[in-house]
């Protein structure tokens, strides 16, 4: 089995060699854009792009892993980073860092291209709602358990 460090550096390199990648996220910053085990990201290089608030990037954080998350704000050369399931913003992140941009999400075997107007309201709305992250999760966990009971 290949090792996590290995397989970050195999896509890096697809990536700078221009090509499409996509790959299963970890973890639950990006809920719930991609539940883990079950949702694919397909990444393209940025080829020259410049990164702009609301595209999800993959970025290395310094001596450290990739990254999935949004732009929430850039500023010169650095852009700050936020997951759809967080509300503290992460950066400056250079724009050395980001390896390449979201053009699509695989769920249940269906593509959806971030093009889709859909996912550009989802996305832009979810975006906006970050200083209420916290509060909005708390009171999705109280309903849970108060319809769960029943």
């Amino acid at each position: 089995m290949e090792s996590f460090e290995r397989k970050q550096s195999d896509i890096e390199k697809l990536l700078k060699e221009g090509k499409t990648v996509q790959i299963m996220p970890e973890g639950y910053s990006m809920y719930p854009l991609f539940v883990p085990g079950r949702d694919w990201a397909v990444i393209e290089p940025l080829s020259g792009k410049k990164p702009k608030r609301g595209d999800v990037v993959l970025y290395r954080r310094k001596n450290s892993i990739l990254v999935l998350h949004r732009v929430y704000k850039c500023r010169g050369n650095s852009c700050y980073m936020v997951g759809d399931n967080q509300s503290e913003t992460e950066g400056p992140i250079g724009e050395e860092c980001i390896r390449g941009i979201l053009i699509g999400v695989v769920r249940r075997g269906s593509y959806l291209p971030v093009s889709n107007p859909l996912y550009k309201l989802l996305s832009g709305l979810w975006l906006l709602l970050r200083p209420l992250r916290p509060a909005l999760s708390a009171a999705a966990a109280y309903l849970k358990r108060v319809f769960m009971r029943r």
